[in-house]
Parts: C-alpha cells; structure tokens; sequence
C-alpha cells in the first residue's frame, strides 16, 4: 500500500459524514493529491452502476465525481440494501450475493474481512490519498466486535480520524465526549480531530462548549460548519425533511407528488426535477396527501411486492385510479420498481421477494413482470421516441417486463454497458399520460427535462419555459469545498495528515 489515508466517523447516522468526505475528495484534489473514495460496507437504498457493471452506494459514486475519477466497486466492496426490517440484500464487489437476515450476516461478515482489504490495497497502491468513510458509530458496542468499516478499518489503513457531530440536532456535545468514552485508550487515540456540522446562529456562542470539549476530551475541534442550503449535493438516504411539503409558493408551479414507499430507493432519480423554479415537489405518505398534483410518481423500490401492498393496504390504488379517471390533466409516471407496479401481473416464481408466485399490479399500463434472480446493472443511454432528445442513467432490477395489450415503448436504448445495443425500453399509455421506464437518472439530462416538464404544463394550459442552464455537480463540489476551506483550520487538517498515527 502506498497512499496515506484519512477516515471521516460520525456520532451516529445522517450526521454529515458523506458531504464531509465529498468535501475533503475535492479540496485534496485541488491541493493536488490523486484521491479516492472508499467505505467498506454502506448500508443503502440508493445506488450506482459502475461502468463495470457493479453496484455500489450512490454516496461514493458522488464522492468519486468529487475526485473527478471513474466509480469503482472497490471504493465500496459491500453493499447492503435493505428489503424489510430484519432482512437485506447483501451486494459484495458488485453483485449480489443473496438475502440474509442481521444474524445471518453478521456470521457471513468474518469472509468479508478479506474482500474489504483486497479493494483497499487496490484503491492504495493507485492513489495517493484514500478518505475512508465509518459507518453509524464507531461506539456501536453491540457491532465492535465484528466491525469491518469503522475503526478496526482505520487501524489497518493506518488512517486518523476526524470526528463529525450534527449540532442542529441537539445533544452534540453529550454525543462527542460519549462516543469517545465508550472507545477503548487505543481507540480514542484514532481520534485527533472534532468537527461540527449544521451550526446556525453568532459562532461567539460556540466558545465556551469549544474550549469544554477540547479540555474534556483533549481532542482538537477543527471547525465549525455552517449550516447551508445553497449547496446541491445529494442526499446518501434520506429524503430532506423539507420535502415532505410543498414550498410557500404555488403560483403556476407544477405540482408534483412522489409516493414515498417504505422500500424506497433511488430517489435522487428527482434531484434535479426539484431544483426546477416552476415545480413544487414533495413525498407524500398517505393517499389523503394526494389531490391536484399534476403528476404522481411511484419510485424505485428494494422491495416491488411488499410496497406494491402496501400501496393497495393504504388506499393509494384507488386514490390515484380516482385522480386519473377524474382529471385528464394529471400525469402518471413509474420509475423501475414503480414500472412494475403500473402492469397488471407481478410474477415472481422463484419466490425472490414473497411467497407468492404472482400479484396483481395496479393496471394502469398493459404490461406484466417476471422477477428473475439475475440482476440487470448496467448504463444505458437512449433516446425518447417522442421528442428524439437523448438521456443517460442506469438500469438497475431483477425484473423482465413486456407487454401484453396496446403499447407503446418510451425510450430507445443505443448503448448499454458501454456497448452499442439497440432495444425499445418502458411504457406508456396511447394518451402518453401513464408511462413507466427502468431507466435511472433520466431527469439529469436538462433539455429532456424541461421538454417533459413543458408537456405537462401544456396540458394545463400554460406556456412552455426556456431550459435553464443544465445543473453543474462540478461547480457545487467547488462551493463545498470552499465553504469548508472557509470554516475548519486546514494547516491543522494536513498536520493531521501528514503525521499519520505516528
């Protein structure tokens, strides 16, 4: 192994870890390192597919973009994807492995060790610096002993580690002097290094908590993060809070409802949509929340059967079949997993997601799907049969979906895994108001965006807008990075660095 190494851990989940890292990835390249992204084992419901064809979590995807290098399996070896409250699927290098219960995998974890350092050692002896992402905690007394993404990671790269707290959430200084306590001597001295995230208000108020934490702990704080909202980097998996209601504004806005399934996943799939000026977009959770929205999105799902019933448990197929049937303006739209739900038939024979050998779908497009242990991971490009405009994503499903009544395709794919291939992809109704596609990341693409967006607005009645200037990740890992320049003592953060755990 050649590179030196860094590790981000948190005091819990959600706290800011995977931006942090983001944001380290692109300072040290603008510092002139060659860097890469790694996390050992994410457990996520948004994913990537690697040029390789692998699957890995959407958050190190985003940080190796933060790195301007290609999304390797590597830079995340084990994936676990969530399909009900004591199961997951289990991704290792890629590919799925199969579907363990938590005391199953914890028994599997120990063969893992090996496949985790075999990606590190390749990531080390490419690059010259690795920022290693912890998992939760590194405080999870029940996980310690067969932890494989936390501090025993950082022992064997050799990393330090900084520690990020979420201070909006309350309770931050009792989380930092508690994480630490349950650390044992040898592993809180890992630890060199403390940085706050999402504080608001007059950063004066922070010096006495500051000058406490550093007397009590011994550990330097680095900075102080503000907290923003400028800054578009998304989400690793969880919908923003701010999203489970529309903005203030609805004056010719679209009006756009996205069910949030309990299995959902991909959702960054609308990123971009939301950051349009003319859309109001939101998550709902009950199908009362449903009414006068313009189009209904059913998402991306990990687990199509159990939220197929729970959509019909919950009234939302009858809501929605109510909607459509009463308002010829309203649009309906199934991504992936939500594709499948829009068909008639869900067969699934070898019993991959229930016991069920086949379920009724919501009937909205003539199309049936028969689940298939092979899963499909690929990039894809194509070209919507109406406007002729391209988009570029990814297909990610054990399903084959056809049709089985009047349909037409939305998409025609030209490339797939990087190779020229040509086939008619997705659904719609004769009318295009229903259609469903497999296609991750189709709204990236600006100009088909605004065209679809356009298409509903001229439903209503209302004038089509110019595309605007297509979103630029590139310019917004600036940003963060500056932002973070701006707030933590960087000298410090390369001493740090350069000391290593010497």
């Amino acid at each position: 192994m050649k590179a030196r190494a860094l590790q981000v851990c948190g005091t819990g989940s959600g706290v800011g870890k995977s931006v942090l890292v983001c944001a380290l990835c692109r300072i040290f390249l603008q510092e002139g390192y060659r860097v890469a992204p790694f996390k050992a084992q994410n457990m996520a419901l948004n994913s990537f597919v690697t040029k390789e064809k692998g699957e890995i979590g959407r958050a190190q995807a985003v940080q190796a973009q933060a790195c301007r290098i290609e999304p390797s399996v590597d830079m995340n070896p084990v994936l676990i994807k969530p399909t009900s409250d004591v199961g997951a699927q289990v991704v290792v290098l890629g590919k799925p492995i199969g579907n363990m219960n938590a005391l199953r995998y914890t028994r599997y974890k120990s063969r893992l060790v090996k496949v985790v350092k075999q990606s590190y050692r390749r990531l080390a002896s490419n690059y010259e610096l690795v920022i290693i992402e912890g998992a939760g905690s590194p405080a999870e007394i029940n996980l310690k002993s067969h932890d494989i993404v936390n501090l025993k990671m950082a022992f064997y790269a050799k990393a330090p580690v900084i520690l990020i707290g979420d201070i909006d959430r309350g309770g931050f200084f009792a989380w930092i002097v508690g994480t630490l306590e349950l650390l044992t001597p040898r592993e809180r001295g890992l630890i060199k290094g403390v940085i706050i995230n999402k504080f608001r208000g007059d950063i004066n108020l922070l010096k006495g908590g500051i000058d406490f934490l550093e007397k009590r702990t011994g550990v330097k704080v680095l900075g102080v993060i503000p907290y923003y909202r400028d800054i578009k980097i998304p989400e690793e998996d969880a919908v923003p809070l701010d999203s489970l209601k529309y903005g203030n504004s609805r004056r010719r806005k679209l009006r756009i409802d996205v069910v949030y399934l309990p299995h959902i996943s991909n959702f960054t799939d609308f990123d971009a949509m939301e950051k349009e000026t003319d859309v109001d977009l939101r998550y709902v959770t009950s199908a009362g929340q449903l009414g006068g929205a313009d189009l209904i999105i059913i998402p991306g799902t990990k687990n199509t059967i159990a939220d197929l019933n729970y959509l019909k448990q919950a009234g939302f197929d009858g809501k929605i079949s109510s909607l459509m049937r009463k308002n010829n303006k309203t649009c309906l739209l199934g991504i992936c997993g939500g594709y499948q739900m829009l068909g008639r038939w869900i067969k699934d024979p070898q019993h991959l997601e229930s016991g069920l050998n086949q379920i009724s779908g919501l009937g909205f497009l003539p199309v049936e799907t028969i689940l298939k242990t092979e899963k499909v991971l690929a990039q894809v490009e194509a070209r919507e049969r109406v406007s002729a405009l391209t988009v570029c994503g990814y297909e990610i499903h054990h399903g084959q979906t056809s049709f089985s009544g009047p349909c037409k395709p939305v998409f025609e794919v030209y490339s797939c895994g990087g190779k020229n291939k040509k086939y008619a992809e997705g659904a719609q109704s004769p009318d295009g108001r229903i259609w469903g596609t497999y296609i991750h990341g189709i709204f990236d693409a600006g100009p088909f965006r605004r065209h679809f967006l356009n298409r509903i607005r001229k439903r209503k009645g209302w004038p089509a807008l110019a595309g605007k200037i297509d979103f630029n990740p590139d310019r917004e890992f600036n940003k963060l990075a500056q932002l973070i320049r701006e707030n933590i003592d960087l000298p410090a953060l390369f001493n740090i660095l350069i000391k290593g755990l010497n």
